[in-house]
């Protein structure tokens, strides 16, 4: 088994990526996008701007900044980062560049663990080479085809300004136009060993979502899908977000489970499963959480359950974690911000792209504003919004069983339909539509994408509100802030950036692996220094990005199944030597469901004796030699090695009461004589010491 770690991810918004060789089978988990790296990219200007303000309005300004001379732009590289800094042009994508290394025809099975997970996946599946399964969650699937189709539809703004991409590389991925790049664009065009400039693609389109959606298979939690009858697959709720997932692979050499950033309760999705993942031959744990926290703490200033990584498994209460008790205090932090901001008469914008995070915010920004008395009108202004909000309200059986329970009591799952009846709640599909222009009312709450701030109504929204004192910007860690406000400064306008929950924290860590009792865990060489594994439980090993590792199988037999009516007609022989039972069969070994068996053949095949007798076994030298004197051969015995020095065997050399000549060698036994009754009773004697049956 070989496991190789193709990208390490950056967080929730862009996790990580591997691929896996099992049985046969290279299996790939997740093909993200990383959106972060759209920063470098100058908005789509909203109004008509001057030169020398750095804007464009149309493709000719472009062309003419193409034209400047190199005098001029070394001038502008020695200057301090600013908007006039950032690539004027159609943004491309970055994928893993990585995964372009690999043929896609040689990748069999695709599994995505959440919807930040699909975002690459049209990339792949619109190349005619590409034939693999793919495997989601319903939910997961669901989410992400909405993300790429909204993304889609907020990039048709660059074209509209830039025109369409030429069938060459656009004018600033050129070698020279990069070496002018300050180094923090420069970083990100490149990456730190300046090799990721060709994993920058042009955006996919609808048609290729669509196509790419036919493509992969949908699956409940828990649900078994096969694969070639020899892959058991399963996906387990992960918390993380709705519909998230790990997953476990089952073959008949082992099973291995695939951890990724996971949480152990959740006021929204149904909560972290990892009973389902107990006892695994292999756990590929892939939660960066622990490198990026700032600060790790095993007290609870709050109150909410902790775990001491040195206490007893036994002593762990899982289901009492609240790792949603501190989600809450920030939430509620962001309520009041936002409350204050209303006020004061400004409006608040939240570009957050969690689904999970949104549907809270929207529950609880209604609260404050009802107990306030405060009306003030709630948007979401978005391509997708209408389908989004319709689906996340029909979903229980993803949902945590808080929603659940509400769903049962006669209550909703969450509060946007009864907003949205009462008008206090207005979705809208563009910040441009005549709908949205009729109703606008200000101060207002927005929630709309691009957590990028490059793309989408968010650009349009913070062009308008960023010299506001009173307007507050809600953003969430993942992106480069000061990067991603540069095109917009000077700003007045407040800037809350908070973090969310992306996975499992570090003091549970050792605790969850002692409750899941692997047999061995891949761990990310960035978290050799943040978790001790104890070696008398399961042992470990460590790999890092763009670095293969090759994966013992744990199991030293694989299972096989034999039908009980066949077992009971085989007519077993037991061996001389090692106390085993042996039967003849023919018939045919075949894998399925994850398990080899045995197919049975005729029924005469089975049970008749009139077959040739089949002798195996190693032979003894001195038996042999034995058994040769008893009949009163005249033998001696030579030592030699062929002629190529590959082989040694063993010569007997019979001399009376005729010549034979026996080789013996590992593979194999040869008598060679010109007496047919000498070379039968040679056979017997051999036979004799050999098993047969």
């Amino acid at each position: 088994m070989e496991f190789t770690c193709l990208s390490e991810g950056k967080g929730f918004y862009f996790p990580p990526c591997y691929i896996l060789d099992i049985c046969g089978f290279r299996v790939l988990f997740d093909c993200p996008m990383d959106l972060s790296s759209l920063t470098m990219f100058l908005p789509v200007p909203t109004d008509s701007f001057s030169m020398c303000n750095g804007e464009i309005n149309s493709r000719s300004c472009q062309k003419s900044l193409d034209l400047e001379s190199n005098v001029y732009k070394r001038r502008k590289i020695d200057k301090p980062l600013d908007e006039s800094s950032l690539i004027r042009a159609e943004p491309r994508y970055k994928i893993i560049k990585n995964l372009l290394l690999w043929n896609v025809s040689f990748i069999d099975v695709v599994l995505i663990s959440s919807p930040m997970g699909i975002l690459g996946l049209p990339f792949l599946t619109r190349s005619k080479d590409f034939s693999a399964k793919v495997y989601a969650t319903e939910v997961a699937a669901r989410i992400g085809q909405l993300m790429m189709e909204d993304l889609v539809t907020m990039h048709k703004e660059f074209r509209q300004v830039y025109g369409p991409e030429g069938s060459g590389s656009p004018q600033w991925m050129k070698w020279e136009e990069l070496e002018l790049l300050p180094s923090e664009l420069k970083e990100i065009a490149l990456g730190k060993d300046g090799t990721e400039l060709a994993g920058w693609m042009p955006l996919y389109s609808a048609a290729d979502v669509k196509d790419c959606m036919q493509k992969i298979q949908t699956l409940k939690y828990a649900e078994e899908a096969f694969y070639n009858g020899t892959l058991i697959i399963k996906a387990f709720a992960s918390g993380l977000e709705i519909g998230t997932c790990n997953w476990s692979i089952i073959c008949p050499k082992g099973s291995i489970a695939y951890l990724s950033s996971s949480v152990f309760s959740s006021a929204t999705a149904m909560c972290f499963d990892y009973n389902a993942l107990q006892r695994s031959d292999v756990i590929l744990y892939t939660d960066f959480t622990p490198c990026n926290a700032s600060s790790i703490s095993n007290d609870d200033d709050n109150g909410s359950a902790t775990a001491d990584p040195n206490q007893s498994v036994d002593t762990v209460n899982w289901e009492a974690i609240a790792d949603d008790y501190q989600e809450m205090e920030k939430l509620d932090f962001i309520c009041s911000c936002s409350m204050n901001s209303v006020k004061a008469g400004g409006s608040v914008l939240i570009p957050v792209g969690r689904v999970g995070i949104i549907l809270q915010l929207l529950e609880r920004i209604a609260l404050c504003l009802e107990s306030q008395n405060l009306k003030v009108p709630i948007y979401i202004v978005s391509s997708v919004a209408e389908e989004l909000m319709a689906f996340t309200n029909v979903i229980p059986e993803w949902l945590s069983k808080q929603r659940q329970d509400r769903l049962y009591s006669g209550q909703p799952l969450f509060n946007h339909m009864e907003l949205l009846n009462d008008k206090r709640l207005q979705l809208f599909p563009a910040i441009h539509s005549l709908k949205l222009l009729t109703n606008w009312q200000e101060p207002c709450i927005v929630f709309c994408p691009h957590w990028s701030l490059r793309l989408g109504p968010v650009v349009h929204l913070l062009r308008r509100w960023c010299r506001d004192e009173n307007s507050i910007l809600v953003m969430e860690e993942g992106v480069d802030a000061s990067l991603a406000l540069l095109p917009f400064r000077p700003m007045k306008m407040k800037v809350l950036q908070c973090s969310f929950l992306s996975g499992i924290q570090l003091q549970y860590s050792r605790p969850l692996l002692k409750t899941l009792q692997p047999r061995h865990v891949l761990f990310p060489e960035k978290l050799r220094q943040h978790i001790d594994p104890p070696k008398n439980l399961f042992s470990s090993s460590y790999y890092s990005e763009d670095e293969t590792l090759n994966v013992p199988y744990l199991k030293e037999n694989s299972e096989l199944d034999i039908a009980g009516d066949l077992a009971s007609r085989l007519h077993y022989t037991t061996l001389k030597q090692g106390n085993i039972n042996i039967a003849r069969l023919k018939g045919e070994l075949a894998i399925e469901q994850g398990k080899y068996r045995l197919l049975l053949g005729t029924e005469q095949d089975v049970s008749s004796q009139i077959r040739p007798v089949v002798h195996l076994g190693r032979i003894n030298l001195d038996t042999l030699l034995t058994e040769l004197r008893k009949i009163a051969l005249n033998i001696t015995v030579e030592e030699t090695t062929s002629a190529d020095g590959l082989y040694k065997a063993s010569l007997v050399h019979v001399l009376e009461p005729n010549k034979a000549t026996i080789e013996i060698t590992e593979a194999q036994t040869l008598i060679s004589t010109a007496d047919k009754n000498l070379s039968c009773q040679i056979s017997e004697a051999i036979s004799c010491i050999l098993d047969c049956f």
